[in-house]
């Protein structure tokens, strides 16, 4: 079976509805997946726009999400750490949890969501920025599962 991440928010490549993005509730969308490889330990996620004028631009930075978790509600409150041991870094906003997308007037966006399926529960504090993040899960990842969706004001 193959590692896939969706949500039932927008399809591959499609349109990522205003209600998740600054111009709507700003709530993260609903995130599922399937098919973690064997010896999963905890998955991580990051969201990002590439296509940000001043280069890549961090949404959302998740990490230490149990093994036996198979997605996300809509709406994740914007804290440090979950009931269940998740943790939330800094995004680009300078916020904890997820910045929907906002770009600047003109072309699409692009907001590539990326999961990682570890072979380890992180040893990292919450609120870690993406960097430290693909810093710490460096000789860990065991898969990745991408999901892109596109957003323009």
């Amino acid at each position: 079976m193959a590692f896939t991440i969706s949500s039932p928010a927008f399809q591959e490549g499609e349109d990522i509805p205003t209600s998740y993005t600054c111009d709507g509730k700003d709530i993260s969308p609903e995130i599922a997946w399937t098919g973690a490889p064997e010896g999963t330990r905890s998955f991580a996620l990051i969201c990002d726009d590439p296509d940000a004028p001043a280069g890549t631009w961090v949404h959302w930075v998740v990490y230490n999400i149990p093994s036996q978790s198979k997605g996300f509600p809509k709406g994740i409150p914007a804290i440090k750490e979950l009931p269940d041991g998740t943790r939330q870094g800094i995004n680009d906003f300078h916020r904890v949890g997820y910045g929907g997308p906002c770009p600047p007037k003109g072309p699409a966006h692009r907001y590539f969501f990326k999961l990682y399926a570890l072979d380890t529960k992180l040893d990292l504090s919450p609120g870690a920025t993406k960097r430290q993040l693909l810093s710490a899960i460096k000789g860990h990842v065991l898969g990745e599962a991408h999901l892109m969706g596109k957003y323009r004001r």
